[in-house]
């Protein structure tokens, strides 16, 4: 576990305009930060190409300001450590515990339903039945070589057989502490690269963390569940568990959490209709 002056950390990804979920996020770890004497940094989470534009990276960063939020420069983009990524998810390859995976999701479902599988990973995809885990590492290679498209996949039986059977780490709320255990079997063989990038949220998050000395991670409940597998990755990587707390999402007058692919009002849209940063953080509970 980690020790010294607590550090947090805000995170988004800039696929969209953010939203009052990503104020209350953001709000939440600066004020935690200040209670508890540390620093609160940012981080640029920009590994999907197609969706992260300079634009949105520009509008974050403005809409935090306009929120009245300061971090210490450098501000981390991932972006711009694809080569670090790489050699740990190589790492991870050549210590066999990820392999290539060359199914499409429209594969991994028709198989998963002509196996008659019913599992579903914590996200709720049907969980991968492991088709190209036992695939011949000459078929492998020849796949490769022809630049063929794909994945790379935990091992999960083989990670948590070097990584042992007993993980956890510890929670934390205005309550208090407490001791949580974790389930990264449910994950099955998660991806930790994905096709386009020498990586995957999961994996960049962990390196990230230990990278940047954060202490205390303060995100949403939605990524709860993966923290098991964080946790996993940071036994087999030799790196640090952090402290989590997941705050509870905001939701709209129909029950749905906010998001940017429902098209949730945005703090641009709140700003030009006159709402000011004061009445925002009175709304989300921050003097």
């Amino acid at each position: 576990m980690i020790g010294g002056a607590p550090v947090l950390r805000f995170a988004p990804s800039p696929n969209g305009r953010l939203h009052l979920g990503h104020a209350y996020s953001a709000l939440l770890n600066a004020d935690l930060a200040k209670r508890m004497g540390g620093t609160c940094r940012l981080r640029i989470e920009d590994i999907d190409t197609q969706r992260s534009k300079p634009a949105l990276i520009e509008a974050t960063v403005a809409d935090l300001a306009w929120l009245g939020l300061r971090y210490p420069e450098p501000v981390r983009r991932q972006s711009d450590h694809m080569a670090a990524y790489r050699a740990v998810r190589d790492g991870l390859i050549d210590r066999a515990l990820a392999y290539p995976c060359f199914c499409s999701r429209g594969q991994i479902r028709a198989r998963v339903e002509a196996d008659g599988e019913t599992a579903s990973d914590p996200d709720g995809v049907p969980r991968y039945p492991g088709t190209c885990r036992s695939l011949d590492s000459t078929h492998v290679a020849e796949k490769l070589a022809r630049g063929e498209p794909h994945t790379w996949r935990l091992d999960m039986a083989a990670a948590l057989g070097c990584a042992g059977s007993s993980h956890g780490y510890i929670a934390f709320d205005e309550a208090g502490e407490r001791r949580v255990d974790a389930d990264p079997a449910r994950w099955g063989d998660a991806v930790i690269a994905r096709r386009d990038v020498p990586t995957s949220y999961h994996l960049s998050v962990v390196y990230d963390d230990a990278g940047e000395g954060i202490t205390h991670v303060v995100r949403g409940r939605d990524l709860e569940a993966a923290t098991d597998l964080h946790v996993l990755l940071q036994r087999l990587l030799g790196l640090p568990t952090q402290f989590y707390w997941h705050h509870p999402l905001l939701r709209d007058a129909t029950g749905e959490k906010l998001a940017k692919s429902r098209g949730s009002q945005s703090l641009a849209d709140l700003r030009e209709a006159g709402i000011t940063p004061a009445q925002i953080r009175a709304q989300l509970g921050f003097d």
